[in-house]
This record gives C-alpha cells, sequence and structure tokens, in this order.
C-alpha cells in the first residue's frame, strides 16, 4: 500500500506549518502536497502552543503517524502502520526533541508530575499539573529559555518555584553575568529562589509514584509539587543518519536549504545552514529561523533560478513578566553594556575583531529594535569601546541611518562594449574578483552546546 506526492513535509511544528502555507500562496495543485507528522492536530505555533495553522483542505494530512524509516535514494518514506509514501521534494520540518533526565543518570521522567515543554500535549500536561498545584512548591530544572519562561508562568499562577542549573547565571549561553543578574534580581523579587551550580541527582516518589522531592549533587533535598524539565533539545535526524550529511548535530544544507541529497531540503531546528554574515555554519534553536527558512525553502524548490541564498541574521526574543527583550547576531568577543540597568531600558554590543557583531535590547522602541538590527547586520568597526559604551543605543541609531555604498551592477563581459582600452591591472582586478567569488563556500565549526 502507498501513495505518491510530489511534495511532502516531514514534522508539524512550526517550520512545517510555515512551509506549507507558502506551498499553498504559492499555487501548488491539489493533491501535490502532504504533511506527515506524529502529532495527532495540523501544525501549530509552537511559542503559543496553541494557535493553528489555517491550512487548506486539499493539503493531505497524515497525522499520528510515525514514520520508521526513509530510503532518501528511492525517495520513499515507510510508515509504523506499513504504508509507503513517495515524493519529487522531501522539506525535512523534524524539528528536536527535549533531552530527558534519563540520558544524565536521572529516572523519573514518567511521573505525572513531572513535565517538560515540546509539543500541545506536554503543554496540557503541564497546565493540568498547574492547575492542581496552586500554592505548592515546583522545581525547574534547566536555566534556559524553557526553565525562564516556565518559571515566569508557575509565578504568575501562585506556585512558589525554585530553579536549579549547573551554570553561574541564568541563559548562559547568551546572557552576560551583568544582564543576567538584572533578570535574576527581578525574578527573585518575585519569590523566585535560585540554586546554581549544581545538577539534579535523584527524585523520592510516594507510593502512587508522583515525585515528592529532589535531591541535588550538592547534598540539598527539596520538598516538591512539580518538576518541570527544560535542559536542552536534540534534533530529530536518526531517520537519515548514514544517508545525509550531518553537522553540529543537525542536517547539514547549503545556502538554499538543499541537503547533500538534492531532492530533500531542511528546515528549523534540524538545519544546519551556512550564516553568510558570519561565516560558518549554525544550528539555531528558535521559531524565527524555522518561519524564515521554511518559507526560503519551498521557494527553492519552486523556483530555484529566482532564489538566493539563504541571509539570515540569527534572532532571539522573550518575553516574560512585563520585559521584552531582543538579541541579533552573536554574542562573541568582548560585551559592551550600555543604558540604565536600574531602570528599564538597556543593552549591551558585542564587539569581534574590531567590528560590531551582537546586539541585546530590553525594553526598546520599535525604532530601536530596527535600529540595532541594522547596525548589527552592517557589521561597523568598532575603535573606541568605552565610546561605544557612552553612545549607547545612539550608536546604533546613528549607523543605520548612514546611507550605504550602492553595490557595483553586475555586468556581462559577454556583452560590455568599451569605448575606450582599460588598464591592464583593471582586467587583472577583475579575473582575481571573478576567481574568489567562484572558489566561495560556507562551511564551519563550532562548539557542541551542553545544557
Amino acid at each position: 500500500m502507498g501513495r505518491a506526492f510530489v511534495y511532502v513535509i516531514l514534522g508539524g511544528g512550526v517550520a512545517a506549518g510555515y512551509a506549507a502555507v507558502e506551498f499553498a500562496k504559492r499555487g501548488v495543485s491539489h493533491g501535490e502536497l502532504c504533511i506527515i507528522s506524529e502529532e495527532p492536530v495540523a501544525p501549530y505555533e509552537r511559542p503559543a502552543l496553541s494557535k493553528g495553522f489555517l491550512l487548506p483542505e486539499w493539503i493531505e494530512l497524515v497525522l499520528g503517524t510515525r514514520v520508521k524509516s526513509a530510503d532518501v535514494r528511492r525517495r520513499k518514506l515507510l510508515t509504523a502502520t506499513g504504508e509507503t509514501i513517495s515524493y519529487k521534494f522531501l522539506i525535512i520540518a523534524t524539528g528536536a526533541r527535549a533531552l530527558k533526565l534519563e540520558e544524565f543518570g536521572v529516572s523519573g521522567s514518567e511521573a505525572e508530575n513531572v513535565c517538560y515543554l515540546r509539543d500541545l500535549a506536554d503543554a496540557n500536561s503541564l497546565v493540568n499539573v498547574m492547575q492542581s498545584c496552586s500554592g505548592g512548591n515546583a522545581i525547574v530544572i534547566g536555566g534556559g529559555y524553557i526553565g525562564m519562561e516556565c518559571a515566569a508562568s508557575l509565578v504568575i499562577n501562585k506556585i512558589n518555584v525554585t530553579m536549579v542549573f549547573p551554570e553561574a547565571h541564568c541563559m548562559a549561553r547568551l546572557f552576560t553575568p551583568k544582564i543576567a543578574s538584572y533578570y535574576e534580581d527581578y525574578y527573585q523579587s518575585k519569590g523566585v529562589k535560585f540554586i546554581k551550580g549544581t545538577v539534579l541527582s535523584s527524585f523520592e516518589f510516594d507510593s502512587s509514584g508522583k515525585v515528592t522531592a529532589v535531591n541535588l549533587r550538592d547534598g540539598s533535598r527539596l520538598p516538591v509539587d512539580m518538576v518541570v524539565v527544560g535542559i536542552g533539545i536534540r534534533p530529530n535526524t536518526s531517520l537519515f543518519e548514514g544517508q545525509l550529511t550531518l553537522e553540529k548535530g543537525g542536517i547539514k544544507v547549503n545556502g538554499k536549504l538543499q541537503t547533500s541529497n538534492n531532492s530533500i531540503y531542511a528546515v528549523g531546528d534540524v538545519a544546519a545552514f551556512p550564516v553568510k554574515l558570519f561565516g560558518e555554519t549554525r544550528r539555531l534553536e528558535h521559531v524565527d529561523a524555522a518561519r524564515k527558512s521554511a518559507k526560503h525553502a519551498v521557494a527553492a524548490i519552486l523556483e530555484p533560478e529566482k532564489t538566493g541564498e539563504f541571509d539570515y541574521l540569527p534572532f532571539f526574543y522573550s518575553r516574560v513578566f512585563a520585559f521584552s527583550w531582543q538579541f541579533y547576531g552573536d554574542n562573541a568577543g568582548e560585551a559592551v553594556h550600555f543604558g540604565d540597568y536600574s531602570g528599564s531600558t538597556f543593552g549591551a554590543y558585542w564587539i569581534s575583531k574590531g567590528h560590531l557583531v551582537g546586539s541585546f535590547l530590553e525594553g526598546g522602541t520599535k525604532e530601536e529594535y530596527e535600529a540595532i538590527t541594522n547596525a548589527t547586520r552592517l557589521k561597523p568597526a568598532v575603535e573606541d569601546l568605552a565610546e561605544l559604551g557612552r553612545q549607547g543605543l545612539n550608536f546604533a541609531l546613528t549607523v543605520s541611518k548612514k546611507p550605504q555604498p550602492t553595490p557595483p551592477m553586475e555586468v556581462s563581459t559577454a556583452s560590455l562594449i568599451l569605448e575606450k582600452p582599460i588598464f591592464p591591472w583593471y582586467a587583472t582586478a577583475g579575473v582575481v574578483v571573478a576567481a574568489s567569488i567562484a572558489a566561495f563556500a560556507y562551511w564551519y565549526g563550532r562548539r557542541r552546546r551542553r545544557w
């Protein structure tokens, strides 16, 4: 038993939904597109974990279905039910799964009051446990995105929260100590407690199997009514290991999101793609990259001659309590803080090799966020770090408004007619530039991340 489609999207999250919508906008015919997802519902927006995509009825949805194996050479997928689905083009949008405590030697993830947050089922479970724990104690394991955002929600729902993580401060992969201190102080003012520099070692259970206490490696024992675990993710690549090239823990793609097999594309958390601005391959775990990479992959499939390389500026954001911050670029090099860290608007720049490569801003206006975006993309030279700190946001506002040089026009040598001879060194330079462009490629390395 089998079915055949021109386009198949494997996955049911943000990237899958945006890819499907883009196919529909571009006029894909009825019966050509299929989405295969293990989840029982159509793709939806993960940050909200509730807002579904309005997909046309003619898109074939194969839901609640696990793909057991993939045959890249024959362009076929085999489902757990025994059905074979073939494709002309495949978009891998399998995303990533939440890392489980068992992978770090701690058992107990199956307890009813131990929660993860990766999909709609997780969200529903978390809400149910929260409702039963009002006024109780929650332990949040992990100090990253999931940990910080869940801790805020728990506090708002009148639950006492303690956060436990091994790093020296929250959001250690992105925040500087100074930035982290600002948010930690606010969380503490809301009653959140922080236990840093240690990890979970074991759970204690009651006779029904519920967790009643957590034991930490530093010897601490904390009574608990619920546990939220946010210790990172791992890309879902297993179907394609040994068949497609992998890098950075994900599936390696080129500037058009195309894998080592030219009929297969990868988008979202599972894709490791070249970031042109910084000259290296990265796998970015954020909804913005998922949305934009999905749209670009569809464009590259349907209009390959008109679609250039994916030119993405890394972007992260979060909104918790009354806060709203945005980050662009790379947090490499030396951080220069600016603004009022006792107030509501402040930020930081990151300077590497004499150039601005990253920008962070809390509490900015639309114009200010646009300014740090443009400034980061332009990578202006910075000579005086102290002066940069004094200028603060004005630096980005000024740089972003400066007129940029117009790029030179591309002229075909076959149609170029010269009225006057040019100097020989102009010709030599042209040959060198052409050779350099022809040789240019993006494949780089970055350290594996830890939770």
